[in-house]
């Protein structure tokens, strides 16, 4: 367990040392706003814009964005329409009432 921590924390100096000696301001993008990005491009069939949201995180935080991003759009359609997200979620999927 310690080495997994020692190697995430070495990476991460490793990472701000680099970004440090460029002398440059790079912005980071958190996993919800790439999560954001990344849906609103597939959305609207942009694939610069999917690609560039893909680079901004891992894939597993990533897809941790889009299944947060997707949950919070059904509870709050839900909640806007007085249904359940149970029904919401298969409206939108086209599958039949349970």
């Amino acid at each position: 367990m310690f080495g997994g921590i020692h190697k995430s924390f070495t990476r991460f100096l490793h990472f701000w040392r680099s970004e440090e000696g460029t002398g440059r301001e790079k912005r980071h993008h958190n996993l919800f706003e790439a999560a954001a990005v990344y849906v609103s491009a597939c959305a609207e069939d942009d694939q610069d814009r999917m690609d560039e949201a893909v680079a901004w995180v891992s894939p597993e935080a990533l897809s941790f964005g889009v299944n947060e991003l997707a949950c919070r759009a059904v509870i709050a359609w839900a909640r806007e329409r007085d249904e359940s997200p149970r029904t919401v979620a298969r409206e939108l999927l086209g599958l039949p009432a349970a």
